[in-house]
């Protein structure tokens, strides 16, 4: 696969989803998942973001995933991204020297985490990982949740100075926000939550690395097609998407403090496109699938474009 520059990085791209069988990685599951993505025709898929639990794999798991998804996407034409993320730079590291053997499209990355960095740490890691990435894209993965919160401001400053960075996923902003982005990141694709994406598209950002194509890949995709064609039809489905979100996944964050990965998967159960399960790895806890019938419900009133008539 070739590598993708800033500006054909673009879309709704689909995460993967790891099975655990008795907490083990369930490889055969996976790779129907893989096949499942490909047929859905997404723009892209990526493994190893929060929802692919990287923070949870060995490095046999990491090079396993890995290598099932170039395989698969490579012989499909899919254009897919390796997340190399890991709390140590030094693990991020070997995994980004294994990542770019298999040529992804891009490979994604997060800034150490367990105790901040500062700008010049930030360069100096960005520059080691884009120096041996081979000419293979960075994208940064900035989540609310990091220790280092970035603003435009600091996107901008790493942009300047690490050439390799070709992209960002982060959480969006308001209107000043994104007047913002324009000006400052003019040389990133941005990517903002999937359920947001109508709107931040129709302000300058360039795809999603979606949650709604963990509710169904297919539908995500459709609404993809449908920002670049009826842009106002499209922000309707939005305002029905942030409905859905906040006032049934949200508060499973909120107020029972699952993780969101955990939200992820359970979005993926309700959409029922693949054989995922509802585990999330130990010690973190699982939504229990009792949820399921009555989202599948909610999906059907609210949003019925994800529903069982998806595509």
């Amino acid at each position: 696969m070739n590598p993708l520059a800033a500006h054909e990085l673009r879309g709704s791209w689909a995460t993967l989803l790891l099975a655990w069988t008795d907490d083990a990685l369930d490889v055969t599951r996976v790779e129907h998942e893989i096949d499942a993505l490909i047929g859905y025709g997404v723009d892209g898929i990526y493994m190893n973001g929060t929802a692919g639990e990287f923070h949870e794999q060995t490095d046999a798991e990491f090079r396993t995933v890995a290598r099932t998804l170039a395989e698969r996407c490579e012989a499909a034409g899919m254009p897919f991204q390796i997340g190399v993320s890991h709390m140590s730079a030094r693990i991020s590291l070997e995994r980004l020297r294994y990542a770019v053997q298999l040529a992804p499209s891009a490979v994604q990355v997060i800034l150490p985490d367990w105790f901040p960095v500062t700008d010049d740490e930030a360069i100096r890691f960005l520059s080691r990982m884009g120096e041996e990435a081979g000419g293979v894209g960075l994208v940064l993965y900035a989540p609310p949740h990091a220790k280092r919160r970035l603003g435009v401001d600091d996107l901008a400053r790493l942009s300047d100075a690490v050439p390799a960075l070709v992209g960002v996923k982060v959480a969006g902003g308001d209107d000043a926000w994104y007047r913002d982005m324009r000006r400052r990141l003019s040389r990133l694709s941005v990517f903002v939550p999937g359920h947001l994406l109508a709107s931040g598209v129709r302000r300058g950002a360039h795809g999603a690395y979606s949650n709604v194509a963990c509710l169904h890949p297919g539908a995500a995709q459709r609404w993809w097609t449908q920002i670049e064609t009826d842009i106002d039809a499209a922000l309707e489905l939005e305002g029905r998407l942030r409905a859905f979100m906040s006032r049934r996944i949200e508060p499973f964050i909120r107020d029972e403090r699952y993780a969101n990965y955990a939200c992820d998967r359970l979005l993926a159960l309700v959409g029922g496109w693949a054989d995922v399960g509802a585990h999330v790895r130990w010690p973190y806890r699982s939504i229990p699938e009792r949820e399921v019938h009555r989202l599948r419900a909610d999906v059907e009133r609210m949003i019925p474009e994800f529903g069982s008539g998806a595509p």
